[in-house]
């Protein structure tokens, strides 16, 4: 067996090599097991997916294949190649529930090469599915839906890919739809598009399933000015929607909000302190077919001049400062879980076609329900309840252990050095049926 020399410390010769036997850098991901078992979620993935592999001529079946990519994008290993070695690893292959070699890279790709707009459907309809079954019982509090596009850059010649002079690269832009900390959508688009492609019916399709399941439900739409589109407003009016939406500047608003920009900039005259005055204005843009909506006006005045945004809404009984501040502000925690696909590498699209690129975020996402329900029911009231799930990641599954394997037992050694013992084996009580 090939080996490694270091420098000696204190007289002793340090020597090293890959002779350890069955030694793995992911003991916790049997947590990551029993959340999947609880929420029988890649079991349901798998059954929503279409399989044209000959049965007879498949050593994995489907559901395999799903569980082995989600708890691999969740423990860190973002690309298929990762898979040629970890698929020997007995705690990947414990938790997939097997005991022989998993799926190689190229069984994977193969199998991701299938996927289509059915696919995308079925997840995204599991998804919605698992959000609904988190609620014990009807919400009563209004539901808002939070609308967001980020940028997901690319290095080939992938189909769809675009090139934005906003963002100065090739990417894709895909539309991520979040309610609270949980996700609800995550797909993709080309960025030739406008920011709000498709996000009307996006919104169309969750609401018709959430009154399915809650027909008393109050629900809001939420989002930045690019989605501040007349077609979604018109809608959200029909249909009984609330929304508060950025709304970008210009001459006639500036002109209407003039007594709030002039209030902002006497009061900061008086202490020479930055100043914040709230209003409502009533706005009619050309495109909405000359109808009135309420608009929130926060005019800010400091020493670096002006700072005047807008925001159109149909919320009522609240003080223009106290919906900006809880309302619309409260979107930008958005941006974090956005930046938790990320950590689970939802920007791994780099296959040529596009329904396989789709299906790559998708996966993204499922990896992301495991971990933000580990977060949100199980690390309550603890030291990771606001934790992102990189932390998580490297705190509770990231455990050094050596595996035994025989006839009867599957034994992991876990590192006596953890830091998180405590929390992980309370973690293990709760989910793990006594």
């Amino acid at each position: 067996m090939p080996s490694a020399s270091f420098p000696r410390c204190k007289g002793r010769r340090i020597v090293a090599s890959f002779d350890g036997g069955d030694v793995t850098s992911d003991g916790g991901i049997l947590l990551l097991r029993q959340l999947d078992r609880e929420m029988s979620l890649t079991r349901a993935v798998a059954r929503r997916l279409t399989d044209e592999r000959d049965p007879q001529r498949c050593h994995h079946r489907t559901q395999t294949l799903v569980r082995q990519r989600v708890f691999g994008l969740a423990l860190g290993y973002e690309d298929l190649n990762d898979h040629h070695a970890l698929r020997h690893d007995v705690a990947l292959q414990t938790a997939v529930d097997t005991d022989g070699v998993l799926a190689s890279q190229s069984t994977l790709c193969r199998f991701e090469q299938q996927a289509n707009r059915d696919w995308a459907v079925a997840i995204h309809e599991e998804l919605i599915e698992q959000f609904i079954r988190s609620f014990r019982k009807p919400p009563k509090k209004p539901l808002y839906l939070d609308f967001d596009a980020t940028d997901d850059r690319v290095h080939g010649e992938q189909l769809g890919r675009h090139f934005s002079g906003y963002y100065d690269h090739y990417i894709f832009l895909p539309l991520f739809v979040f309610c609270g900390d949980q996700l609800l959508a995550s797909y993709l688009r080309p960025a030739s598009r406008d920011a709000a492609h498709h996000a009307g019916a996006v919104l169309a399709l969750l609401v018709r399933r959430l009154r399915q399941a809650w027909p008393e439900v109050r629900i809001v739409f939420r989002g930045d000015s690019g989605f501040c589109r007349p077609l979604i407003l018109n809608w959200c009016d029909r249909h009984d929607v609330d929304y508060i939406i950025g709304i970008a500047g210009n001459k006639r608003l500036a002109k209407r909000a003039l007594d709030t920009d002039y209030a902002s900039a006497i009061r900061f005259e008086e202490s020479w302190e930055k100043q914040r005055v709230f209003g409502f204005i009533e706005y009619a843009a050309k495109s909405w077919n000359a109808r009135q909506r309420k608009v929130i006006v926060k005019s800010e005045t400091s020493r670096r001049g002006f700072n005047t945004r807008y925001v159109v809404t149909s919320l009522r009984g609240c003080s223009a400062e106290w919906l900006y501040d809880h309302r619309y502000c409260a979107r930008g925690e958005m941006e974090n879980r956005i930046k938790e696909q990320q950590f689970l590498f939802s920007d791994r699209t780099s296959c040529h076609a596009w329904w396989p690129n789709q299906y790559r975020l998708l996966l993204s996402g499922l990896a992301y329900l495991l971990l933000e329900r580990l977060r949100r029911i199980y690390l309550k009231r603890t030291a990771f309840a606001q934790a992102q799930v990189n932390t998580i990641r490297l705190k509770l599954l990231k455990i050094g252990a050596v595996i035994t394997r025989n006839t009867r037992t599957i034994r992991l050694m876990l590192n006596s050095q953890c830091s998180e013992q405590d929390l992980f084996l309370k973690l293990v009580s709760k989910l793990v049926p006594g």
